[in-house]
């Protein structure tokens, strides 16, 4: 069976070389196969002839002028193609999960833990759900409200808890929340 898409050779002419000359000083030859120029500019190419751009191969080191650790980095990035990762399975949790194990200590150690809400029979009835879900004592000023918001959206945002849907419907409260309040305060 004859397969009519077959790859081209490593060592084949560049299909796509734009017909100059080998960049090699003395080469009279057509420069048909492309080199990187530079680690740091890896889509500008040198154009050699097929004896010249071995030469060039066997003479050219990625790593040159980087450290062992800068090395150790680059090989350690290129295992997960250069893109940001976290332990396998954990999906970015053990992080979350430390953060809770020290608040607990920390809850434990100082004896501080979230102040308990004003008496229902303080706050007007129509804020009172509202308030708790801020963990806030009326009366309260639209910048502490404000200011609460803000730092409840970033903790439970979906994005900063990799698609929680616990965490988008813990923000979902919040939205809730901040608008009767922002609607009676204002």
């Amino acid at each position: 069976m004859i397969s009519t898409n077959r790859k081209p050779r490593a060592f084949a002419p560049d299909p796509a070389a734009p017909g100059q000359g080998c960049n090699s000083p003395g080469c009279l030859l057509d420069g048909e196969f492309r080199a990187p120029k530079s680690r740091t500019n890896l889509r500008e190419f040198h154009w050699f002839c097929l004896e010249h751009v071995r030469a060039y191969n066997a003479s050219w080191d990625y790593y040159k002028g980087m450290s062992e650790g800068e090395i150790e980095a680059e090989m350690r990035a290129d295992a997960s193609w250069q893109r940001p990762s976290w332990p396998l399975g954990q999906n970015g949790n053990a992080a979350r999960l430390q953060e809770a194990v020290e608040a607990e200590l920390h809850a434990f150690a100082f004896g501080t833990e979230r102040p308990n809400p004003a008496p229902r029979s303080s706050a007007p009835p129509e804020l009172r759900e509202a308030l708790e879900v801020f963990a806030l004592v009326w009366p309260v000023s639209m910048e502490t409200v404000k200011a609460t918001y803000k730092a409840l959206a970033k903790k439970h945002h979906p994005d900063a808890n990799h698609g929680d849907k616990g965490a988008e419907e813990r923000l979902k409260t919040i939205n809730l929340a901040y608008a009767t309040l922002r609607g009676r305060l204002a």
